[in-house]
């Protein structure tokens, strides 16, 4: 469902309560750039040497899996290996710019489109298996950046019990200050949701044990593209 036009006229109704205009102006958009561009950062730790070797030392304390490939190419027979090793059917669902890949020739069943929200649609489609990919990722907490879209679904990477996301090299960033910097270079605004994700779903509110898969995925396997 978009949502996009109820969230324009409420923000409508709080500008008109405010003596504004419906839309924005370009001397509003300027003075929140000027802003943005003259406040003062927070303190920021920074990441030392390589930001793949970074993001992937902590993905892996966050418990997601993490496989290295050189080429897009060899994505479809990384994930064949991860599904064969837990015993997972090779049937999955994902993003339509990765549909397009050979999983045929690796024996993988991979259908375009969100996950289905009906139990028995999940045995018998294979919904369990979600397959995304990534605005970008950040090293400094080995987490994922999702921005929602109508081929960037984020029901992909938080409905299946498996998420696969596949990561380019040059698309991790040091950190979360440099990866919302990235948003607004190549985007200009953020979409409707903006899902950061680290590692799989977890809970400890029952006497302080965690959970996996208590919200969403069991598992999170991270694919890193050298050359995307």
């Amino acid at each position: 469902m978009n949502t996009d036009s109820a969230r324009d006229r409420i923000f409508a109704r709080i500008r008109a309560a405010q003596g504004r205009p419906a839309q924005p102006t370009r001397g509003e958009r300027e003075a929140v750039a000027d802003y943005l561009a003259r406040h003062p950062q927070g303190p920021r730790p920074g990441v030392a040497g390589d930001l793949v070797e970074a993001f992937s030392v902590q993905a892996r304390k966050m418990a997601s899996t993490v496989e290295r490939v050189a080429t897009l190419a060899d994505v479809p027979a990384a994930v064949a290996h991860y599904l064969s090793g837990l015993a997972l059917p090779p049937r999955a669902v994902a993003w339509p710019a990765l549909a397009a890949l050979d999983w045929q020739a690796q024996g993988i069943a991979v259908e375009a489109r969100p996950p289905l929200r009906d139990p028995e649609a999940d045995r018998d489609h294979g919904d369990l298996v979600g397959i995304t990919g990534c605005f970008c990722a950040i090293a400094e907490t080995g987490s994922l950046m999702l921005l929602s879209g109508p081929e960037t679904f984020a029901s992909g990477a938080l409905l299946p019990e498996t998420h696969i996301a596949v990561v380019p090299a040059g698309r991790i960033v040091a950190d979360l200050e440099e990866a919302f910097a990235l948003v607004r270079a190549e985007r200009g605004e953020l979409p409707r949701a903006t899902n950061i994700i680290s590692g799989p779903s977890r809970t400890g509110d029952i006497e302080q044990t965690i959970v996996l898969g208590a919200h969403g995925p069991y598992r999170v396997h991270v694919v890193l593209v050298e050359q995307a």
